[in-house]
């Protein structure tokens, strides 16, 4: 298939609007051919994921865009940086490699991006509508943008989100065309307890067991309660990304693209058609979990201590916010801090994004979370820059993608539980498990 260019990109390409645009739109039509592109669309926003620093290629990419007057044309948002420019003196690591992410940053910046520095910048108000043709990077926000949203873009990566934010351009292919949006693969929710359904933990239960199973596939999900909240649908969105290659999925009745069984799958059958049960969101936990014997299958029936077969073992950093935490998570979070502060030596981090910190900072919330020892984390997080202490032990998340990231890179062991689970294990310096969560009926005064 033949790339056709308009006249518009060929000036582009002869340098009409300055080297940088012209080496943009160079990198963008090389990528189109290999994706078998016949054409590029124009594009609404950019969230560019090149913001990050991972070696000195990256700089001098972004500095020599700088250097030849790049300037983004479209309205673009930063993912995290390695820096945490609210609170500098909490990440550690060498000065040089500190110096280098700063001046990456700054690079961003001088092209016009805005300084969201989020992983989820569609709850900083960077939301596209539907229908939206949009290039974004970063595996959460590529798959909340397509699903929640219903906006449109490929998997994009660094180098190429930029190019895209300059020339306000993208390849037409992949999830930009409607053709390949319609499901693939259906899940089939049977036999799950109403209180599991609306309990937050099954967004990254279910969309680890969703990732591994769809990979590459567009998963459809039947049965999720018309209620499922936003912040649910990021973590399920966030796990099924990072333990596949998920960058769509329908929730039928639930969104924009689904708003049936038959209108999610394009009125054709499904390839495959997978049925999930409480024993197998049960099964995929030790998927979440590199703790040996850390088994969250079984609970002690009527042990109102909550403890299963991992309860008392020992725990040494708890980490939330992968995606970065919401308003609506925050809020959720600090009534348990207050009921149950954590222990001095169990290291707690909360990431999130400036507008939440602030938010939180307005209500209180704030003074609340660092007198009890939290660390909040702006800017960044934790899991790709060196800010927790701990070199070695067990970290407690109840993120799916935390979950998955920290053994290869913090070196920690990992256990997976829900939010009251994490915030009550730190408060007593192991794990704390909650005996009806996974249970066929909450007990009375469950939180569900």
């Amino acid at each position: 298939m033949t790339l056709q260019l308009t006249d518009t990109d060929a000036a582009w390409l002869e340098g009409a609007y300055g080297d940088a645009g012209a080496m943009a739109m160079r990198i963008l039509v090389s990528m189109a051919e290999v994706y078998g592109a016949d054409r590029l669309l124009d594009i609404e926003s950019a969230h560019i994921d090149g913001c990050l620093y991972h070696g000195p290629s990256g700089l001098d990419f972004a500095e020599r865009l700088v250097a030849g007057g790049g300037t983004v044309r479209v309205p673009t948002s930063l993912n995290v940086g390695a820096l945490d420019l609210v609170h500098p003196g909490r990440v550690h690591g060498k000065a040089e490699d500190r110096a280098r992410a700063k001046r990456l940053m700054d690079a961003y910046l001088a092209m016009g991006c805005r300084s969201t520095w989020t992983c989820a910048p569609y709850q900083t108000g960077h939301r596209p509508g539907f229908g939206a043709q949009v290039a974004w990077a970063e595996s959460n926000a590529i798959v909340f943008a397509n699903s929640v949203l219903g906006a449109r873009t490929e998997r994009y990566g660094d180098f190429i989100d930029i190019c895209a934010a300059i020339t306000g351009r993208a390849p037409a292919v992949g999830l930009h065309l409607d053709e390949n949006r319609r499901g693939q693969v259906l899940f089939r929710l049977v036999g799950i307890p109403e209180h599991l359904l609306r309990d937050p933990v099954l967004g990254p239960v279910l969309g680890y067991l969703v990732g591994r199973a769809a990979r590459s596939r567009i998963p459809v999900i039947e049965g999720l309660p018309r209620e499922t909240t936003e912040d649910t649908l990021k973590a399920l969105g966030a796990a099924a990304a990072s333990s596949g290659a998920v960058a769509l999925f329908h929730a039928v009745g639930i969104t924009p693209e689904a708003p049936s069984l038959a209108a999610a799958f394009g009125d054709q059958e499904p390839d495959e058609i997978i049925e999930v049960d409480r024993e197998r969101l049960r099964e995929t936990l030790g998927a979440l979990s590199t703790v040996p014997s850390s088994s969250t299958l079984e609970p002690n029936r009527g042990d109102t201590a909550g403890h299963g077969a991992d309860a008392g073992h020992p725990i040494h950093v708890v980490a939330l916010g992968s995606p970065h935490f919401s308003v609506d998570e925050l809020a959720a979070f600090v009534p348990l801090v207050e009921r149950f502060p954590p222990q001095p030596d169990v290291e707690v981090y909360v990431c999130t994004n400036r507008i939440v910190l602030e938010i939180a900072r307005a209500r209180g919330w704030l003074e609340i979370l660092e007198l009890a020892g939290v660390t909040m984390v702006a800017d960044t997080c934790v899991v790709v820059t060196p800010i927790v202490r701990r070199a070695t032990g067990v970290l407690m998340t109840n993120s799916g993608k935390f979950a998955h990231y920290t053994p290869g890179n913090l070196g920690l062991d990992v256990l997976f539980g829900s939010l009251e689970e994490c915030a009550r294990s730190a408060h007593a310096g192991h794990v704390w498990r909650d005996p009806g969560l996974w249970q066929d009926e909450a007990p009375r005064g469950h939180n569900a």
